[in-house]
């Protein structure tokens, strides 16, 4: 199934605690239906020192949200959009945003002819 958002998109939440912020997308689990967003969701973890964190402490760490909260921001009006996908003439499809018509990105390349 076709994902409305990936990896390095600009996002806005639309629900939970950290409505209406914008962040980049980080990770997609597609098997989970969740997304990390830099900077949305942080929770702080405490870690036990060892080789990689000799000090320990406290750490603040992006915790995932399900992917249904986020909508890619259209890059013409900077608000949150819808995505539906269209094929060009040239066989390739893209994902554009329904609000403003930009579009995101391709999906799949146009198929080479011989």
């Amino acid at each position: 199934m076709a994902r409305h958002v990936k990896s390095g998109d600009l996002v806005q939440v639309i629900a939970g605690n950290d409505k209406g912020s914008t962040g980049k997308v980080l990770r997609v689990l597609p098997d989970k239906d969740l997304v990390v967003v830099q900077g949305i969701n942080v929770r702080r973890k405490h870690v036990r020192p060892s080789q990689n964190n000799p000090q320990g402490g406290r750490i603040d760490k992006e915790m995932p949200i399900h992917i249904s909260n986020v909508l890619p921001v259209a890059p013409s009006s900077g608000k949150g959009s819808r995505v539906r996908f269209d094929i060009k003439a040239d066989g390739s499809k893209v994902r554009v945003a329904v609000r403003g018509d930009d579009e995101l990105s391709v999906v799949r390349k146009a198929k080479k002819k011989k």
